[in-house]
């Protein structure tokens, strides 16, 4: 979470702990640095741990209040009269999340679907930069877990459904933040990749599954630079993922080489045994290792051992850092810069799902526009909890980037379609009545308002709930919730629920921060005034050559989506719109899959994900050409609800009785799509350009490093400039007796190429990607024979075929 706010609930070889976690016959015990005493640590870092007494040992392993209080995640007061100095860490996926205004970057999401790790470098050099100028030494990032359902509430703030993605873009974002002189700190480990019930479920995840899906991005992390790890909330087979010496010790620190701290998520529930199963320290404060903690090493239930490792190695990261020395001096703000890295990354990342009879780019002929959405007037820049950043300028309107691109022979008019804020609730319709500004005193957490809703007919109304100082939850007749609160957005949340005529339970649920006061309003939209807000944007559509409709959600840290539609009456807007103007064109401010049964109807689909504070920017550019789309999904957009991974299976999302089971094992994502032959809406891997491109040429060889180099010619076939990410597949091994997916990702490339041009591409296959997970050894081993390769642009669309022997 780590939020300032509490939101409602070539690898090493691998050590006996990690054997341990699969076979489940012992306990490993862990104590300690890196064997007896502090080996492994500098002289300077010895000394330290040796000088300080008990109370300052503890003062670093726990959270504290910053008196210069600049908005932080989380705070260490450090030992001034050693020279150990304060560490401040702040919240960083897409931004620091401080007191003063950050630079609000697109979603990581946004970042991976660029497929470029020179662009993911920048971005984590960017936030490293920012944060450095800011007084802050640990940035929270990247998260690296699996988007493993379309419904994760978290989806937009991670990289992909595929490893390979998913590491390569860690590995970089880490280089780049770390390459500022500043610490980053990769989470949440592990399988964290669900929101709802996080904080008591039980994830059953087998040990290949583990291995191969979740936690190889943690591993290119690690190698990247990572100095500290952020454990996750819930249990991992039976265990706390924050107490538990097999995931921690075992495969972080043995199996991985992990030489840097590990802290736990924010407000985790533990007790201070968790030192002895491998967590160094409790943020943002001490309730545990705090209060408890003296008490457990004066009792000898916590080896000094124990505490005296996790000292040193916070110290051997602030050393590695150059904290513990003259630090370099506080770089200036680059405003410009970063915000020219902030529109380069929405350019790049975004997605060209659709574009019938090449309706995009606009062009000339555009002589009449129609804007229409609330996203378009009030621009949708990140997702909610730790990724919410305050943006340092204020963000350019879509509405006013297409004006000034448009020119003045252009009109352009706008229609809200669906305003967010809807109206006020008459207290006819409400008992008791709701006053504006109702909500929780500082430090409040719990129910505030429990009444009755009467409605005159049946339809799909959406509550909208506006909140500063904090957030919630909005129950309808103990069923359906929703989260809001300022942490999520600055204006309005909707909550879509279908009723009958008649009246309905009501509860709104609160936390407040700790200073301000919790303080809502209550609107709604009705059917009728929905319909109304849609008949007038239909009017506008028709009177246009072109509609542009922007459509948005409100995903967040906290709550997992109820489903994958767009909230609110957004789906029969663009139906109608649509029906209106076939050349309606639909950005998306998204983050993650969703359900388009009005897809056909429709000239173009332009995914712009969170696009941070320059998208307005970058999605006029993307719209009328002057950028041309070179992004690519990472996870696969099914074509409806009962076409997942997931779907028909409660066990398997959200989880039955506390427990989550894995039972798509190594098959996520689109592994599972080709397994059962299930044609999702968008495959992995897809996306449009406003050029074509053709592949020819595909050669396999053996590397010097026991991988592979596959080239093959790619040529520019049309009229436009355009960037194309080859994509290399790899089959299953005839020489291995376990389920293998049919293709598997294993190499890609990103290549420009000027209209007519054609060039060899040579994409280096990792001797990892040949590699599967042994459950038997509880190790890496290759997959030897014949194996078959594919590539081509996307993993539905693979033209050229070859086969190698791997030995």
């Amino acid at each position: 979470m780590s939020s300032r706010r509490k939101l409602p609930r070539a690898l090493p070889r691998i050590g006996l702990a990690a054997a341990v976690l699969v076979a489940g016959t012992l306990t490993a015990t862990y104590v300690g640095a890196s064997g007896p005493g502090l080996d492994g640590f500098s002289d300077k870092v010895r000394g330290l741990v040796a000088d300080m007494t008990l109370d300052e040992k503890i003062s670093l392993v726990h959270g504290d209040k910053d008196p210069a209080d600049i908005g932080e995640a989380g705070y260490t007061p450090g030992v001034p009269r050693l020279g150990i100095p304060a560490l401040r860490l702040a919240d960083g996926p897409a931004g620091l999340r401080l007191n003063e205004p950050s630079l609000a970057m697109p979603a990581p999401v946004a970042l991976a679907s660029s497929f470029d790790d020179k662009l993911a470098d920048a971005y984590g050099a960017t936030m490293g930069k920012e944060g450095r100028a800011l007084g802050v030494d640990a940035l929270l990032a990247p998260t690296v877990n699996s988007i493993r359902v379309p419904y994760g509430g978290r989806n937009f703030e991670t990289f992909s459904e595929d490893p390979l993605v998913s590491s390569r873009t860690a590995a970089a974002e880490t280089r780049g933040i770390a390459g500022q002189g500043m610490i980053p700190v990769v989470k949440h480990f592990a399988g964290n990749n669900q929101e709802n019930d996080r904080e008591t479920i039980n994830l059953n995840i087998d040990e290949r599954t583990l291995q191969e899906n979740e936690l190889q991005p943690f591993q290119a992390a690690v190698n990247a630079g990572a100095g500290a790890a952020m454990c996750q909330y819930s249990n991992l087979n039976g265990k706390p993922a924050c107490a538990n010496s097999d995931l921690l010790q075992g495969i972080l620190r043995e199996q991985m080489g992990f030489k840097g701290w590990v802290m736990s998520d924010w407000r985790m529930s533990l007790s201070s045994d968790a030192m002895n199963k491998g967590m160094d320290q409790e943020m943002p404060a001490g309730t545990y290792f705090k209060d408890e903690l003296k008490k457990a090493v004066n009792d000898g239930k916590v080896p000094q051992a124990a505490l005296d490792g996790s000292v040193a190695r916070i110290l051997g990261q602030m050393e590695r850092f150059h904290l513990l020395d003259k630090p370099a001096p506080r770089p200036a703000r680059d405003l410009a810069a970063g915000t020219r890295t902030a529109q380069q990354v929405a350019e790049s990342g975004a997605v060209l799902l659709h574009n019938k009879d090449k309706a995009l780019p606009l062009d000339g002929s555009q002589k009449s526009i129609a804007v229409i959405g609330a996203r378009a007037r009030d621009p949708k820049l990140g997702g909610g909890g730790s990724s919410h950043v305050q943006p340092k300028e204020k963000p350019t309107a879509p509405l006013d980037a297409i004006k000034s691109r448009a020119g003045s022979g252009t009109s352009v008019t706008y229609e809200v379609g669906e305003d967010p804020a809807g109206a006020a609730i008459p207290d006819s319709a409400l008992s008791p009545g709701f006053k504006p500004g109702s909500g929780l005193e500082p430090g409040k957490q719990g129910a505030f308002y429990d009444g009755r809703l009467t409605v005159p007919t049946e339809g799909d109304y959406v509550l909208n709930v506006k909140a500063t100082g904090g957030g919630g939850f909005v129950q309808v007749d103990g069923r359906t919730s929703a989260l809001f609160g300022d942490t999520i957005t600055t204006g309005y949340t909707g909550l879509t629920v279908h009723l009958t005529a008649g009246t309905h339970k009501v509860v709104l649920f609160g936390y407040s921060d700790y200073v301000e006061p919790l303080r809502v309003d209550l609107h709604w939209i009705t059917p009728q005034a929905a319909q109304a807000s849609i008949d007038k944007a239909v009017a506008a559509a028709k009177s246009a050559r072109t509609a542009v409709v922007f459509a948005s959600d409100d995903s967040s840290e906290g709550l997992d989506r109820p489903n994958l539609s767009l909230p609110g009456h957004q789906d029969a807007l663009i139906k109608a719109v649509a029906a209106a103007n076939p050349r309606t064109v639909v950005v998306l401010n998204t983050a993650s899959a969703v359900k388009m049964p009005w897809l056909k109807d429709t000239a173009a689909v332009l995914d712009m994900w969170y696009p941070g504070q320059k998208g307005a920017e970058a999605t006029a550019a993307l719209l009328f050409g002057d950028v041309n789309p070179s992004g690519r999904l990472t996870q696969t957009f099914p074509a409806d609800e009962d076409h997942t991974p997931v779907s028909g299976d409660p066990s398997a999302f959200p989880g039955v009785d506390g427990q989550v089971q894995y039972r798509e094992g190594i098959y996520s994502g689109y592994r599972w799509y080709q397994k059962n032959s299930v044609k999702p809406l968008f495959p992995f891997g897809h996306g449009l350009t406003y050029t074509s491109f053709a592949y020819s040429g595909l050669k396999a060889a053996r590397a010097s490093d026991g991988g592979l180099d596959v080239s093959l010619t790619v040529r520019n076939t049309g009229s436009r400039p355009g960037k194309e990410t080859p994509q290399v597949y790899i089959g299953p091994s005839p020489d291995v007796k376990v389920p293998q997916a049919q293709l598997a990702l294993a190499g890609y490339s990103k290549v420009a190429l000027k209209a007519g041009e054609s060039r060899q591409v040579t994409v280096h296959v990792d001797p990892q990607q040949l590699k599967y997970w042994d459950t038997g050894s509880h190790s890496w081993h290759t997959g030897t024979g014949v194996r078959e390769i594919k590539a081509g642009p996307s993993s539905a669309e693979l033209p050229l075929t070859a086969k190698l022997t791997v030995t």
